[in-house]
């Protein structure tokens, strides 16, 4: 009886552990899936961002390649000659062209580990490192950009302060953090004012002349903006200009009459059309909103690569500067940026923010130099926890996949145009040596893009696994 009871006994805890166990393994293999980044398109419908991203040892979120983490002894300094030997083969692919151009140099104190080609390459959308570089050491990170509203007797005008990220509607759940003023918000903020003033029919103005010079860089191909490719550049739109997947012609005209709208709503008369004027002086504020800090806007732009507030934040940086809010203000400014910096700026044409400009010309030393500055400065350190993890977020979500050895072990900014690819950012090697690095090309096999992008890819990861000291 004993004998039996204990069996019963016996069996009724394995029972009662069998979930238990099952539990435990999907808990474990769920967590190998969610940190490759497996789970990715499940939970976050895509990207899930730096923000919830379990990162690997060495690429910690708000790490910099001067301080990886790593526990372990010091691995000395590489070996500038394993890692050419390492990099060479894969720089030789002959889908990447005639023109290969790459920089390698250490973190911690510049050293050049080792460059091929020579000259400046177009850039495409690396370009936006320099961007973002400039952008967090010429304004203060934790600056935000005001949406408001002013009010001149029973007029009001809608002015437009250059937030890239203003949206129709409050953020929703899944939205990312950027997303934090909206012009619902707004109106039911300007109604409610206007309510307690006894107002409730009023003229709409709306005022965008934050920004100067042409809407649309005279660098870009013309099919841009003609087949709903980039918007042309506002200080006053809402969700960048998009309404219904259509790029507005007039952004900010589009905006003011999605905010007549709104009021129209919350019971405040709107008479007339919505007209583009500037805000008198001395009126007086009735509403604002305001939007992300400028350093949570460029780490989303250099994570998604978004070449839409590449461009408004590019005009922000040529304010902070006392430059024109234009495409070449803006250009001059980065450019001044990157040489108070001490970064070599030889070859340097810049005729836009987000690299959407083949007539753009950056050389890697000029993105090596650019992201080592950054490192070292207590502004602009974020710019290196921004970049995108090889194979878990951004525009490298979708890479890496077939590269174990260097799957999240790579955080770099992508660029890609027709003919022209680049890669710049930083890899540890086997043995935990951070390598700063760019690679560019711009006379790639166009009808091979994606083949052209796996070899960038490999070039990344012969560092991850080269052991180089």
């Amino acid at each position: 009886m004993t004998g039996q009871r204990d069996i019963r006994v016996g069996r009724a805890l394995l029972a009662a552990m069998i979930p238990l166990l099952v539990v435990a393994l999907v808990a474990a293999g769920g967590t190998v899936l969610w940190q490759r980044g497996d789970l990715n398109r499940y939970i976050c419908d895509g990207d899930c961002g730096p923000s919830n991203v379990i990162a690997p040892t060495g690429l910690a979120i708000g790490t910099t390649p001067a301080d990886t983490g790593v526990d372990a002894a010091d691995p000395g300094p590489v070996d500038p000659a394993r890692l050419e030997a390492a990099v060479a083969p894969e720089l030789d692919a002959s889908v990447l062209g005639p023109r290969v151009g790459f920089a390698a140099v250490a973190p911690d104190d510049g050293r050049v580990l080792a460059e091929t080609g020579t000259g400046s390459y177009a850039p495409a959308s690396t370009t936006k490192v320099l961007t973002g570089f400039a952008a967090l050491t010429t304004i203060d990170p934790g600056t935000r950009f005001a949406t408001t509203v002013v009010r001149s007797g029973d007029r009001i005008v809608l002015v437009g302060g250059g937030d890239p990220y203003l949206a129709t509607e409050p953020a929703g759940k899944g939205d990312d953090r950027v997303v934090r003023a909206d012009l619902t918000t707004l109106a039911r903020r300007t109604a409610a004012a206007l309510d307690r003033a006894g107002v409730s029919k009023v003229s709409l103005g709306y005022d965008s002349s934050l920004f100067t010079g042409p809407d649309a860089s005279p660098a870009w191909e013309p099919s841009y903006v003609t087949e709903n490719i980039a918007t042309r550049v506002s200080a006053l739109w809402a969700d960048q200009g998009i309404g219904n997947g259509i790029r507005a012609d007039d952004p900010a005209r589009a905006a003011a009459d999605r905010f007549a709208d709104l009021l129209t709503g919350r019971g405040i008369s709107v008479s007339g059309q919505p007209s583009e004027t500037t805000a008198p002086d001395g009126a007086r504020t009735v509403a604002a909103v305001r939007s992300a800090t400028i350093g949570q806007i460029v780490e989303t732009l250099i994570r998604v690569s978004d070449n839409q507030a590449a461009e408004v934040v590019l005009r922000h940086v040529a304010i902070a500067a006392g430059e024109p809010a234009s495409f070449d203000g803006g250009a001059a400014a980065v450019q001044d940026a990157l040489e108070d910096a001490d970064v070599d700026t030889a070859g340097l044409t810049l005729n836009d923010g987000s690299g959407l400009s083949r007539r753009n010309r950056v050389s890697p030393e000029t993105l090596v130099e650019a992201l080592r500055a950054a490192s070292t400065s207590s502004r602009a350190s974020g710019l290196l926890a921004d970049l995108p993890v090889s194979g878990f977020t951004g525009t490298l979500v979708g890479r890496f996949s077939q590269l174990s050895t260097a799957l999240g072990s790579v955080r770099a900014k992508t660029g890609t145009l027709s003919g022209i690819h680049s890669l710049a950012g930083y890899a540890v090697d086997a043995d935990g040596r951070p390598v700063v690095f760019a690679v560019m090309v711009d006379r790639a096999d166009k009808d091979q893009p994606f083949q052209a992008q796996a070899a960038l890819d490999r070039v990344a990861a012969a560092i991850a696994s080269c052991r180089c000291g």
